[in-house]
């Protein structure tokens, strides 16, 4: 089982990895563009979807466009800051998987409303990469619960103690009959 642990763990922390490179990569680079990652039209379809299903005008698709970024800046943070909780855990302590779920919450509720519009476009390159982005974040967040769990079944197993067995107790009373 610990070895099923382990490996839970370094996938988990691979996957933070994922998205502290990649969608930090990607913010910094919509962040820092002067025309806010529109230059990409591939990757900025999901955008005028919604900005056709909302009727945002330019002004609108950029603040839409530096929404987005910004949540994915977050989401790398969080997950970096995750990846630092289990530098940390392996001097002492668990680690705190809420911070990496709360992130994941993100991961989400964002590849759900870019696949939307995705789908729409009937793009399915686009679909697929938020496809997998979504996958990532399923698989993360089964693996913090099986780890979870396990710690709490390794926690529970160490506090009950044993039962010291007594053979005079384990005797059976003879029957009285009335």
């Amino acid at each position: 089982m610990q070895k099923s642990s382990t490996v839970a763990t370094s996938i988990i922390v691979l996957i933070a990895l994922y998205f502290t490179l990649f969608w930090g990569y990607e913010a910094l680079r919509v962040l820092t563009s002067p025309s806010y990652g529109f230059e990409d039209v591939w990757r900025s379809q999901f955008l005028f979807g919604i900005g056709r299903l909302f009727d945002l005008g330019p002004v609108g698709l950029v603040k839409l466009a530096a929404f987005f970024a910004t949540l994915k800046l977050a989401v790398a943070c969080i997950c970096a800051l995750h990846i630092a909780d289990r530098a940390r855990c392996f001097v002492s302590g668990q680690p705190n998987s809420e911070i990496l779920e709360a992130g994941l919450i993100l991961v989400v509720l964002i590849s759900i409303a870019s696949v939307g519009p995705a789908s729409w476009a009937n793009s399915a390159d686009l679909m697929r990469e938020h496809t997998y982005q979504l996958l990532f974040a399923a698989i993360a967040t089964g693996l913090c619960i099986f780890e979870r769990s396990y710690a709490h079944r390794a926690e529970t197993s160490e506090a009950k103690p044993q039962p010291a067995i007594d053979a005079a107790a384990t005797k059976a009373a003879p029957r009285l009959h009335v």
